[in-house]
Protein backbone atom coordinates (compact mmCIF):
# COMPACT_ATOMS: atom_id res chain seq x y z
CA UNK A 1 0.00 0.00 0.00
CA UNK A 2 2.68 2.47 1.08
CA UNK A 3 4.89 1.37 -1.81
CA UNK A 4 2.10 2.07 -4.28
CA UNK A 5 1.45 5.49 -2.79
CA UNK A 6 5.13 6.34 -2.91
CA UNK A 7 5.42 5.15 -6.52
CA UNK A 8 2.45 7.23 -7.65
CA UNK A 9 3.78 10.27 -5.80
CA UNK A 10 7.24 9.87 -7.28
CA UNK A 11 6.02 9.34 -10.85
CA UNK A 12 3.76 12.38 -10.52
CA UNK A 13 6.64 14.53 -9.21
CA UNK A 14 8.98 13.27 -11.90
CA UNK A 15 6.45 14.00 -14.64
CA UNK A 16 5.89 17.54 -13.38
CA UNK A 17 9.62 18.21 -13.45
CA UNK A 18 10.02 16.88 -17.00
CA UNK A 19 7.20 19.12 -18.19
CA UNK A 20 8.37 22.23 -16.37
CA UNK A 21 10.36 23.71 -19.27
CA UNK A 22 8.29 25.05 -22.15
CA UNK A 23 11.12 25.93 -24.55
CA UNK A 24 11.64 22.50 -26.11
CA UNK A 25 11.49 22.74 -29.90
CA UNK A 26 10.27 20.04 -32.30
CA UNK A 27 12.68 20.04 -35.21
CA UNK A 28 12.08 17.84 -38.28
CA UNK A 29 14.13 14.76 -39.09
CA UNK A 30 17.41 15.41 -40.88
CA UNK A 31 19.80 12.62 -41.78
CA UNK A 32 22.82 14.90 -41.38
CA UNK A 33 25.37 13.02 -43.49
CA UNK A 34 27.21 16.33 -43.92
CA UNK A 35 28.08 16.26 -40.20
CA UNK A 36 29.91 12.97 -40.75
CA UNK A 37 31.55 13.81 -44.08
CA UNK A 38 35.20 13.67 -42.88
CA UNK A 39 34.66 10.26 -41.29
CA UNK A 40 32.68 8.92 -44.25
CA UNK A 41 35.46 9.97 -46.62
CA UNK A 42 38.25 8.47 -44.50
CA UNK A 43 36.30 5.23 -44.08
CA UNK A 44 35.87 4.94 -47.85
CA UNK A 45 32.08 5.09 -47.61
CA UNK A 46 31.38 8.22 -49.64
CA UNK A 47 30.44 6.43 -52.87
CA UNK A 48 28.21 3.86 -51.22
CA UNK A 49 26.45 6.43 -49.02
CA UNK A 50 25.92 8.76 -51.96
CA UNK A 51 24.31 6.05 -54.07
CA UNK A 52 21.97 4.97 -51.28
CA UNK A 53 20.92 8.55 -50.54
CA UNK A 54 20.27 9.20 -54.23
CA UNK A 55 18.12 6.06 -54.31
CA UNK A 56 16.02 7.31 -51.41
CA UNK A 57 17.53 4.82 -48.94
CA UNK A 58 18.96 7.30 -46.42
CA UNK A 59 18.10 5.14 -43.42
CA UNK A 60 19.98 2.19 -44.90
CA UNK A 61 22.93 4.47 -45.64
CA UNK A 62 23.01 5.68 -42.04
CA UNK A 63 22.76 2.11 -40.75
CA UNK A 64 25.78 1.16 -42.87
CA UNK A 65 27.71 4.15 -41.51
CA UNK A 66 27.02 2.91 -37.99
CA UNK A 67 28.02 -0.62 -38.92
CA UNK A 68 31.33 0.79 -40.14
CA UNK A 69 31.76 2.69 -36.86
CA UNK A 70 31.20 -0.50 -34.89
CA UNK A 71 33.59 -2.44 -37.11
CA UNK A 72 36.39 0.06 -36.41
CA UNK A 73 35.38 2.32 -33.56
CA UNK A 74 39.00 3.24 -32.91
CA UNK A 75 38.93 5.18 -36.16
CA UNK A 76 35.67 6.97 -35.32
CA UNK A 77 36.71 7.86 -31.77
CA UNK A 78 40.35 8.43 -32.68
CA UNK A 79 41.82 11.94 -32.82
CA UNK A 80 44.89 14.08 -33.19
CA UNK A 81 46.02 15.59 -29.93
CA UNK A 82 45.36 19.36 -29.75
CA UNK A 83 48.34 21.69 -29.65
CA UNK A 84 46.63 24.76 -28.17
CA UNK A 85 45.91 23.76 -24.56
CA UNK A 86 45.73 26.84 -22.35
CA UNK A 87 44.19 28.07 -19.11
CA UNK A 88 41.82 31.02 -19.25
CA UNK A 89 40.74 33.12 -16.27
CA UNK A 90 37.22 34.62 -16.25
CA UNK A 91 34.14 35.16 -14.14
CA UNK A 92 31.96 32.02 -14.10
CA UNK A 93 28.56 32.51 -15.71
CA UNK A 94 25.41 30.39 -15.45
CA UNK A 95 24.39 29.93 -19.12
CA UNK A 96 20.84 28.78 -18.26
CA UNK A 97 18.89 26.46 -20.55
CA UNK A 98 15.41 27.29 -19.26
CA UNK A 99 13.45 30.52 -19.11
CA UNK A 100 11.87 30.08 -15.71
CA UNK A 101 11.75 33.42 -13.80
CA UNK A 102 13.86 32.17 -10.90
CA UNK A 103 16.58 30.94 -13.28
CA UNK A 104 16.70 34.18 -15.25
CA UNK A 105 16.83 36.14 -11.99
CA UNK A 106 19.80 34.09 -10.80
CA UNK A 107 21.56 34.59 -14.12
CA UNK A 108 21.04 38.37 -13.99
CA UNK A 109 22.29 38.50 -10.40
CA UNK A 110 25.49 36.61 -11.27
CA UNK A 111 26.17 38.91 -14.22
CA UNK A 112 25.67 41.97 -12.03
CA UNK A 113 28.01 40.65 -9.34
CA UNK A 114 30.64 39.85 -11.96
CA UNK A 115 30.36 43.33 -13.46
CA UNK A 116 30.92 44.80 -9.98
CA UNK A 117 33.93 42.57 -9.40
CA UNK A 118 32.22 40.68 -6.60
CA UNK A 119 32.61 37.24 -8.13
CA UNK A 120 35.96 35.49 -8.01
CA UNK A 121 37.50 34.53 -11.31
CA UNK A 122 37.88 30.85 -12.12
CA UNK A 123 40.28 28.96 -14.34
CA UNK A 124 39.09 27.15 -17.44
CA UNK A 125 40.98 24.77 -19.68
CA UNK A 126 40.47 25.74 -23.33
CA UNK A 127 41.56 23.97 -26.51
CA UNK A 128 40.28 23.31 -30.00
CA UNK A 129 38.28 20.11 -30.31
CA UNK A 130 39.56 17.57 -32.86
CA UNK A 131 35.95 17.25 -34.10
CA UNK A 132 35.07 20.33 -36.13
CA UNK A 133 31.54 21.67 -36.56
CA UNK A 134 30.11 24.80 -38.23
CA UNK A 135 30.07 26.50 -34.81
CA UNK A 136 33.35 28.04 -33.69
CA UNK A 137 32.08 28.51 -30.13
CA UNK A 138 31.23 24.83 -29.88
CA UNK A 139 34.63 23.75 -31.16
CA UNK A 140 36.46 25.67 -28.42
CA UNK A 141 36.37 23.16 -25.57
CA UNK A 142 35.73 24.50 -22.09
CA UNK A 143 36.48 22.73 -18.81
CA UNK A 144 36.47 24.48 -15.45
CA UNK A 145 39.63 23.58 -13.59
CA UNK A 146 39.54 22.56 -9.94
CA UNK A 147 43.12 21.77 -8.91
CA UNK A 148 43.49 20.05 -5.55
CA UNK A 149 45.67 21.61 -2.90
CA UNK A 150 49.21 20.37 -3.33
CA UNK A 151 49.41 19.44 0.34
CA UNK A 152 46.47 17.06 -0.10
CA UNK A 153 48.25 15.42 -3.06
CA UNK A 154 51.46 14.78 -1.17
CA UNK A 155 52.48 11.17 -0.75
CA UNK A 156 50.31 9.67 -3.46
CA UNK A 157 50.01 9.67 -7.27
CA UNK A 158 48.48 12.81 -8.73
CA UNK A 159 44.85 11.95 -9.41
CA UNK A 160 42.12 13.73 -11.37
CA UNK A 161 38.48 13.32 -12.35
CA UNK A 162 36.75 14.56 -15.48
CA UNK A 163 33.14 15.44 -14.68
CA UNK A 164 30.30 15.60 -17.24
CA UNK A 165 26.87 16.77 -16.06
CA UNK A 166 23.53 15.93 -17.59
CA UNK A 167 22.05 17.07 -20.90
CA UNK A 168 21.03 20.75 -20.83
CA UNK A 169 22.98 21.36 -17.63
CA UNK A 170 23.88 24.95 -16.83
CA UNK A 171 27.50 25.87 -16.16
CA UNK A 172 27.20 25.41 -12.38
CA UNK A 173 25.81 21.89 -12.41
CA UNK A 174 28.12 19.35 -10.71
CA UNK A 175 30.58 22.02 -9.57
CA UNK A 176 29.94 20.99 -5.96
CA UNK A 177 31.19 17.48 -6.78
CA UNK A 178 34.44 18.95 -8.05
CA UNK A 179 35.03 20.87 -4.82
CA UNK A 180 34.22 17.67 -2.91
CA UNK A 181 36.88 15.78 -4.85
CA UNK A 182 39.36 18.54 -4.04
CA UNK A 183 38.83 17.79 -0.34
CA UNK A 184 40.08 14.27 -1.07
CA UNK A 185 43.19 15.58 -2.82
CA UNK A 186 41.70 14.79 -6.23
CA UNK A 187 41.75 17.47 -8.93
CA UNK A 188 38.82 17.84 -11.32
CA UNK A 189 37.97 19.16 -14.76
CA UNK A 190 34.29 19.97 -15.10
CA UNK A 191 33.82 19.57 -18.86
CA UNK A 192 31.22 21.53 -20.81
CA UNK A 193 29.76 19.01 -23.22
CA UNK A 194 29.31 19.91 -26.91
CA UNK A 195 26.68 22.62 -27.42
CA UNK A 196 26.49 23.28 -23.67
CA UNK A 197 26.88 26.53 -21.69
CA UNK A 198 29.64 28.68 -23.21
CA UNK A 199 29.83 26.30 -26.20
CA UNK A 200 26.15 26.73 -27.05
CA UNK A 201 25.47 28.54 -30.34
CA UNK A 202 23.71 31.88 -29.84
CA UNK A 203 20.70 30.68 -31.85
CA UNK A 204 19.77 28.19 -29.11
CA UNK A 205 18.13 28.52 -25.72
CA UNK A 206 18.80 24.87 -24.90
CA UNK A 207 21.59 22.44 -25.78
CA UNK A 208 19.41 20.94 -28.50
CA UNK A 209 22.14 20.11 -30.98
CA UNK A 210 23.74 17.55 -28.66
CA UNK A 211 20.73 15.25 -29.08
CA UNK A 212 18.17 15.93 -31.78
CA UNK A 213 16.28 14.57 -34.76
CA UNK A 214 19.36 15.36 -36.85
CA UNK A 215 20.86 11.87 -36.85
CA UNK A 216 24.32 12.76 -38.13
CA UNK A 217 24.71 15.79 -35.89
CA UNK A 218 23.92 13.66 -32.84
CA UNK A 219 26.60 11.17 -33.89
CA UNK A 220 29.05 14.03 -34.41
CA UNK A 221 28.25 15.54 -31.00
CA UNK A 222 28.87 12.19 -29.32
CA UNK A 223 32.18 11.72 -31.10
CA UNK A 224 33.17 15.25 -30.12
CA UNK A 225 32.33 14.63 -26.48
CA UNK A 226 34.34 11.41 -26.39
CA UNK A 227 37.47 12.86 -27.99
CA UNK A 228 37.20 15.98 -25.81
CA UNK A 229 37.28 13.75 -22.71
CA UNK A 230 40.34 11.95 -24.01
CA UNK A 231 42.03 15.27 -24.81
CA UNK A 232 41.42 16.36 -21.21
CA UNK A 233 43.31 13.26 -20.09
CA UNK A 234 46.13 14.27 -22.45
CA UNK A 235 46.35 17.69 -20.81
CA UNK A 236 46.23 16.23 -17.30
CA UNK A 237 49.08 13.89 -18.22
CA UNK A 238 51.10 16.87 -19.42
CA UNK A 239 50.56 18.42 -15.96
CA UNK A 240 52.01 15.37 -14.23
CA UNK A 241 48.80 13.55 -13.35
CA UNK A 242 49.03 9.78 -13.29
CA UNK A 243 45.63 8.32 -12.41
CA UNK A 244 42.38 9.35 -14.07
CA UNK A 245 38.66 8.93 -13.68
CA UNK A 246 35.47 10.08 -15.32
CA UNK A 247 32.05 10.80 -13.87
CA UNK A 248 29.08 11.24 -16.15
CA UNK A 249 25.43 11.87 -15.41
CA UNK A 250 22.65 10.89 -17.84
CA UNK A 251 23.88 11.83 -21.34
CA UNK A 252 27.23 12.48 -19.69
CA UNK A 253 27.35 8.87 -18.52
CA UNK A 254 26.97 7.66 -22.12
CA UNK A 255 29.83 9.91 -23.20
CA UNK A 256 31.93 8.81 -20.22
CA UNK A 257 31.39 5.12 -20.92
CA UNK A 258 32.31 5.44 -24.58
CA UNK A 259 35.46 7.39 -23.72
CA UNK A 260 36.55 4.84 -21.13
CA UNK A 261 35.84 1.95 -23.50
CA UNK A 262 38.34 3.53 -25.90
CA UNK A 263 40.92 4.80 -23.42
CA UNK A 264 42.79 2.52 -21.06
CA UNK A 265 44.03 5.45 -19.00
CA UNK A 266 40.56 6.08 -17.52
CA UNK A 267 40.41 3.78 -14.50
CA UNK A 268 37.79 5.26 -12.18
CA UNK A 269 34.32 5.24 -13.75
CA UNK A 270 31.14 6.60 -12.17
CA UNK A 271 28.07 6.23 -14.38
CA UNK A 272 25.24 8.21 -12.82
CA UNK A 273 22.11 6.95 -14.65
CA UNK A 274 22.81 4.61 -17.53
CA UNK A 275 21.07 2.93 -20.44
CA UNK A 276 22.10 0.39 -23.04
CA UNK A 277 20.95 1.90 -26.35
CA UNK A 278 21.07 5.59 -27.25
CA UNK A 279 17.90 5.37 -29.31
CA UNK A 280 15.87 3.59 -26.61
CA UNK A 281 16.21 6.55 -24.27
CA UNK A 282 15.34 9.06 -26.99
CA UNK A 283 12.27 7.02 -27.96
CA UNK A 284 10.89 6.21 -24.51
CA UNK A 285 12.26 8.96 -22.27
CA UNK A 286 9.94 11.73 -21.13
CA UNK A 287 12.51 14.48 -21.60
CA UNK A 288 13.01 13.61 -25.28
CA UNK A 289 9.36 13.36 -26.26
CA UNK A 290 9.79 16.35 -28.62
CA UNK A 291 12.53 14.48 -30.49
CA UNK A 292 10.46 11.32 -30.65
CA UNK A 293 7.64 13.32 -32.18
CA UNK A 294 9.84 14.47 -35.06
CA UNK A 295 11.26 10.98 -35.61
CA UNK A 296 7.85 9.34 -35.45
CA UNK A 297 6.40 11.88 -37.89
CA UNK A 298 9.15 10.83 -40.31
CA UNK A 299 8.26 7.15 -40.00
CA UNK A 300 11.08 5.99 -37.71
CA UNK A 301 10.64 3.77 -34.65
CA UNK A 302 12.68 2.34 -31.80
CA UNK A 303 14.17 -0.39 -33.99
CA UNK A 304 15.19 2.22 -36.56
CA UNK A 305 17.00 4.23 -33.91
CA UNK A 306 18.94 1.21 -32.70
CA UNK A 307 20.36 1.01 -36.22
CA UNK A 308 21.08 4.65 -37.00
CA UNK A 309 22.57 5.34 -33.55
CA UNK A 310 24.17 1.95 -33.00
CA UNK A 311 27.67 3.40 -33.20
CA UNK A 312 27.11 5.53 -30.09
CA UNK A 313 25.16 2.97 -28.04
CA UNK A 314 27.03 1.55 -25.00
CA UNK A 315 25.55 -1.93 -25.51
CA UNK A 316 27.93 -2.54 -28.42
CA UNK A 317 31.02 -1.69 -26.37
CA UNK A 318 30.66 -3.75 -23.20
CA UNK A 319 33.21 -6.27 -24.42
CA UNK A 320 35.64 -3.55 -25.39
CA UNK A 321 35.19 -1.85 -22.02
CA UNK A 322 35.80 -5.12 -20.20
CA UNK A 323 38.99 -5.81 -22.17
CA UNK A 324 40.35 -2.38 -21.27
CA UNK A 325 40.50 -3.49 -17.65
CA UNK A 326 42.20 -6.84 -18.08
CA UNK A 327 45.60 -8.29 -18.78
CA UNK A 328 47.56 -5.09 -19.31
CA UNK A 329 50.26 -3.59 -17.15
CA UNK A 330 50.37 -0.10 -15.70
CA UNK A 331 53.29 1.31 -17.63
CA UNK A 332 53.35 4.35 -15.38
CA UNK A 333 54.75 2.23 -12.54
CA UNK A 334 58.46 1.58 -12.79
CA UNK A 335 59.07 -2.13 -12.61
CA UNK A 336 55.45 -2.81 -11.77
CA UNK A 337 53.42 -5.90 -12.58
CA UNK A 338 50.14 -4.28 -11.59
CA UNK A 339 47.18 -4.93 -13.84
CA UNK A 340 45.16 -2.05 -15.15
CA UNK A 341 41.72 -2.61 -13.68
CA UNK A 342 38.80 -0.27 -14.14
CA UNK A 343 36.80 0.59 -11.05
CA UNK A 344 33.15 1.07 -11.86
CA UNK A 345 30.08 2.49 -10.14
CA UNK A 346 26.65 2.21 -11.74
CA UNK A 347 23.82 4.29 -10.30
CA UNK A 348 20.25 4.15 -11.54
CA UNK A 349 16.88 5.33 -10.26
CA UNK A 350 13.93 3.07 -9.50
CA UNK A 351 11.31 5.57 -10.70
CA UNK A 352 13.16 6.95 -13.71
CA UNK A 353 10.97 8.12 -16.61
CA UNK A 354 13.87 9.51 -18.67
CA UNK A 355 16.18 6.48 -18.51
CA UNK A 356 13.44 3.89 -17.92
CA UNK A 357 14.31 1.29 -15.30
CA UNK A 358 14.17 -1.63 -17.74
CA UNK A 359 17.02 -0.13 -19.75
CA UNK A 360 19.18 0.44 -16.67
CA UNK A 361 18.57 -3.15 -15.61
CA UNK A 362 19.66 -4.22 -19.08
CA UNK A 363 23.00 -2.53 -18.37
CA UNK A 364 23.29 -4.35 -15.05
CA UNK A 365 22.59 -7.69 -16.70
CA UNK A 366 25.05 -7.03 -19.52
CA UNK A 367 27.82 -5.92 -17.13
CA UNK A 368 27.45 -9.23 -15.31
CA UNK A 369 27.36 -11.18 -18.58
CA UNK A 370 30.59 -9.53 -19.79
CA UNK A 371 32.40 -10.02 -16.50
CA UNK A 372 32.63 -6.30 -15.74
CA UNK A 373 33.20 -5.82 -12.02
CA UNK A 374 31.15 -2.95 -10.68
CA UNK A 375 29.35 -1.49 -7.70
CA UNK A 376 25.61 -0.95 -7.98
CA UNK A 377 23.49 1.69 -6.26
CA UNK A 378 19.76 2.28 -6.68
CA UNK A 379 18.20 5.66 -5.94
CA UNK A 380 14.64 5.73 -4.51
CA UNK A 381 13.62 8.48 -6.93
CA UNK A 382 13.55 9.32 -10.62
CA UNK A 383 15.83 11.04 -13.12
CA UNK A 384 14.94 14.66 -12.51
CA UNK A 385 14.19 14.15 -8.82
CA UNK A 386 17.80 13.04 -8.37
CA UNK A 387 18.57 16.74 -8.34
CA UNK A 388 16.03 17.44 -5.59
CA UNK A 389 16.39 17.22 -1.83
CA UNK A 390 17.05 14.75 -0.25
CA UNK A 391 17.97 12.61 -3.25
CA UNK A 392 20.74 14.86 -4.49
CA UNK A 393 22.59 14.25 -1.22
CA UNK A 394 22.12 10.50 -1.45
CA UNK A 395 23.44 10.58 -5.01
CA UNK A 396 26.32 12.83 -4.00
CA UNK A 397 27.24 10.44 -1.18
CA UNK A 398 27.28 7.46 -3.51
CA UNK A 399 29.43 9.29 -6.06
CA UNK A 400 31.79 10.96 -3.63
CA UNK A 401 32.44 7.93 -1.45
CA UNK A 402 33.02 5.72 -4.49
CA UNK A 403 35.51 8.10 -6.11
CA UNK A 404 37.36 8.52 -2.83
CA UNK A 405 37.59 4.75 -2.27
CA UNK A 406 38.50 3.99 -5.88
CA UNK A 407 41.41 6.42 -5.95
CA UNK A 408 42.52 5.29 -2.50
CA UNK A 409 42.72 1.74 -3.85
CA UNK A 410 44.65 2.92 -6.90
CA UNK A 411 47.12 4.70 -4.63
CA UNK A 412 47.51 1.53 -2.57
CA UNK A 413 48.13 -0.49 -5.73
CA UNK A 414 50.86 1.92 -6.70
CA UNK A 415 52.56 1.62 -3.32
CA UNK A 416 52.20 -2.17 -3.19
CA UNK A 417 54.40 -2.43 -6.28
CA UNK A 418 57.36 -1.28 -4.24
CA UNK A 419 58.04 1.86 -6.25
CA UNK A 420 60.58 3.53 -3.96
CA UNK A 421 60.06 6.88 -5.65
CA UNK A 422 56.68 7.22 -3.97
CA UNK A 423 55.27 6.98 -0.48
CA UNK A 424 51.80 7.23 0.94
CA UNK A 425 50.29 9.01 3.91
CA UNK A 426 49.87 6.57 6.82
CA UNK A 427 46.23 7.55 7.42
CA UNK A 428 45.40 6.82 3.78
CA UNK A 429 46.53 3.24 4.23
CA UNK A 430 44.78 2.87 7.58
CA UNK A 431 41.35 4.11 6.52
Amino acid sequence: MLNNLYSRWMYSWETRLTMRDQNRVVRPLEWGFNWLAPYIDKAGLAGRVGRLVDAGASEQAMVEVNEAILADSERFFGYERPTDFRLESRHPMLFPTNVRPETLERDARLKSLAADGKVERAQFLRFTSPERTPYAENDLVNARWYPADRKKQTGKPKQAMIVLPQWNADAFSHNALCTLFNRFGISALRLSKPYHDIRRPSELERSDYAVSANIGRTLSATRQAVVDIRCCVDWLESQGYEQFGVLGTSLGSCYAFLASAHDRRIRVNAFNHASAAFGDVVWDGQSTRHIRQALQDAGLNRVSLRGVWGGISPLHYYGKFQKQGRGKKDEGIAGSAAEVAKKVLLIYARYDLTFPLEYSLEVVKSFHAHGIKFEERVLPCGHYTTGETPYQYIDGWYLGSFVWRAFRELARERISTGNSAESIEPDLVAK
